[in-house]
């Protein structure tokens, strides 16, 4: 594919193997998937499945989950980026959706808003995104805040396997 996005903070690349250890730091902890089913991983060999499923979407779809690096240090901080789901979630399918994971030290910096605005920005104006979607735990506080701060609406709430979701859109501005 690449694209690589920059911000003030940020550059967002292509996911790839390599990326692995850090990762798997990220999804092997249990405050990270507080949220996400409390299902952390725990074995490096998942996140290798993960990667190649993100790369396989750069091929199909031309798009996925890019890692997010810190200027600063160089470090891999986490994902975020969007996805072209062709599952059903909420009654929806064949849909883009915004999505960012962080590791638990850089909560609260604001970085996944800073990676997120810059992919609706690339989602609307380089692809011409109809619609963004997302979804977020009714109880991540956090979550939600930044799909607020970003100016995505929240449009419904939903039951996934006796989880309870918050969904959100916004249509592009542009179109």
């Amino acid at each position: 594919m690449n694209l690589i996005l920059e911000t003030g903070r940020l550059i967002l690349r292509e996911m790839k193997i390599s990326d692995a250890e850090a990762l798997f730091e990220m999804d092997s902890n249990p405050k990270v998937h507080q949220y996400l089913w409390n299902k952390p991983l725990t074995d490096i060999s998942e996140v290798h499945a993960y990667i190649k499923s993100v790369r396989e979407q750069y091929v199909q779809n031309k798009i996925g989950r890019f890692v997010v690096i810190l200027k600063e240090t160089n470090e891999l901080i986490g994902w975020a980026g969007l996805k072209y789901n062709t599952e059903m979630v909420n009654n929806k399918i064949n849909f883009y959706d915004i999505g960012y994971r962080l590791n638990e030290k850089f909560w609260g910096k604001g970085y996944a808003s800073e990676a997120s605005f810059a992919w609706l920005d690339y989602g609307f104006n380089v692809m011409k995104v109809e619609i963004m979607e997302a979804a977020a735990h009714t109880e991540n506080i956090a979550s939600n805040k930044i799909l607020q701060n970003i100016g995505l609406k929240m449009t419904d709430t939903y039951l996934e396997n006796d989880v309870s979701w918050n969904w959100y859109e916004l249509k592009n501005p542009n179109l």
